[in-house]
């Protein structure tokens, strides 16, 4: 029986190239492209429990095409922020250490809150971001008080257990 790092080895030399032009093929990036496929190895090299592929390009763009939205979703996220900072006043404006600080921690939130769905994020984000009371989150949303109630706290719980429980 071969080993799992032969497994992946093989796994490697197998399949890079084609992950590779086929993460370029959707990023229209060959660096970005490089690094997602380097990332996608990665996240196999680190995986607990071993492999056993019949389909190995299919998990292979499973993994990678995860990445991809990552990637893109941290790009517009990027892009959003810096759309934010260019309209402060010059003297408002954050070191690059701190845009940097706060990319990171914004990058978090975003990660945190994927996994909820959407109208749970909607009326969190217009309770915690916007200060909206939950009164005018259900008539914006057309809900129930009760329904936002629960949603906020459903959306508190969630990121609870990622904080405290993972």
């Amino acid at each position: 029986m071969p080993s799992y790092d032969m497994t992946l080895r093989t796994l490697y030399s197998d399949h890079h190239g084609w992950l590779n032009g086929w993460l370029r093929s959707k990023l229209g990036n060959a660096a970005d492209a490089a690094d997602l496929a380097h990332d996608t190895f990665l996240r196999l090299l680190n995986r607990s429990e071993r492999l056993e592929l019949t389909a190995p390009r299919a998990f292979l763009r499973t993994v990678a095409r995860g990445l991809v939205i990552d990637h893109w979703r941290r790009e517009e996220l990027e892009r959003a922020y810096l759309q934010a900072l260019a309209r402060l006043p010059e003297h408002e404006t954050p070191s690059p250490e701190v845009r940097e600080l706060v990319f990171e921690l914004l990058e978090s939130i975003a990660r945190m809150l994927d996994g909820l769905k959407p109208n749970v994020r909607r009326a969190f984000l217009l309770a915690q971001c916007e200060g909206m009371p939950y009164r005018h989150i259900a008539e914006q949303m057309g809900i129930s008080l009760r329904s936002v109630e629960r949603y906020v706290a459903d959306a508190l719980y969630h990121c609870y257990q990622l904080k405290y429980e993972t």
